[in-house]
């Protein structure tokens, strides 16, 4: 069952709410519990006069949400770009010299610094899908693949001091054909939407976390892979990434909401798997809720030429 919270407009808001009483968001969430129920089968399979948003945005503003995301802290990850980008059977690829660093350097002593991850901009808020939600392949990509994920929920408060709101299961959409031609390509294939949801988990831990992703063709399963995540799996701790994501001024706005993807373990895309109109991917971490399902729209026809207007 789903609960109506009262005096609750969203978790931006009872996230804010919560830093100003000086209380967690979990017990906060119970106090404001009312005895008014939705049925949640309805809503998760999309019967229902409710409808599923994204787990956490901002309600009013897009541009005040950030969503980013830190790559090649999986060695499957690592992997697959190093397949993607080598030069020679001997030689490492930036992607996995980075990704060694990591393994080295990612872990570091409580109150040091580690070494800095990979890092991405995927766009504003108004690029986070629903679950049920079509992730759209738009017609200048070159592909459109799943990427399995757990996302961190973040929101700095009025002083600019950040907090953590949760983890939330995620599909980090991304046009890997575009990427693997040149690894300079990276920034404008991570500009594509995503999905998060269709729960948003907190109070929990990021320690080792097991899933599944799954593409679905016409009714049938296509491929299905077990997945980890989690510190445990990982070659950075969740502070070093927090740290290299905070640590710019510019992501400790007053008031402005985060999304941060923390990586991928696999992907259809690295088994050769190119996604097909009307493909339903889901993506499923235990302990996270249930599968965030969302189907692939490919968008048919030719490039628009983008002008500019003088003013």
């Amino acid at each position: 069952m789903l609960f109506i919270l009262a005096n609750t407009n969203s978790v931006y808001e009872l996230a804010l709410n919560a830093i100003s009483l000086n209380t967690s968001i979990q017990a906060l969430a119970e106090e404001c519990m009312t005895e008014e129920k939705i049925g949640y089968d309805a809503v998760y399979n999309g019967t229902s006069e409710w409808k599923l948003l994204p787990s956490f945005d901002h309600p009013s503003n897009p541009f005040a949400c950030l969503v980013s995301g830190t790559g090649l802290t999986h060695k499957n990850s690592a992997l697959n770009r190093q397949m993607m980008h080598k030069a020679g059977a001997d030689t490492l690829t930036d992607s996995m010299k980075i990704y060694q660093w990591g393994l080295e350097g990612g872990r570091p002593e409580t109150g040091r610094i580690g070494v800095q991850p990979e890092w991405f901009y995927k766009g504003p808020g108004s690029i986070l899908k629903a679950h049920n939600e079509t992730l759209e392949c738009p017609v200048y990509a070159e592909d459109g693949g799943e990427e399995p994920e757990v996302a961190g929920v973040y929101i700095i408060g009025p002083d600019g001091q950040p907090f953590l709101v949760g983890f939330t299961t995620g599909n980090e959409f991304s046009d890997h054909v575009m990427e693997k031609k040149n690894y300079l390509y990276l920034a404008p294939s991570k500009l594509r939407n995503c999905a998060i949801g269709p729960e948003l988990v907190v109070g929990g831990t990021f320690n080792d976390i097991e899933g599944s992703v799954e593409i679905i063709r016409e009714k049938k399963s296509l491929w299905l892979q077990d997945i980890k995540t989690g510190e445990n799996n990982m070659a950075h701790s969740l502070h070093n990434l927090e740290h290299h994501h905070f640590k710019y001024a510019a992501h400790r706005i007053p008031l402005q909401a985060h999304v941060h993807f923390l990586g991928a373990d696999a992907f259809s895309f690295g088994k050769g798997i190119a996604l097909q109109n009307g493909d339903t991917m889901r993506v499923f971490w235990k302990g996270l809720g249930r599968p965030l399902q969302n189907k692939v729209s490919i968008e048919s026809g030719a490039a628009v030429l983008t002008t500019v207007k003088t003013l």
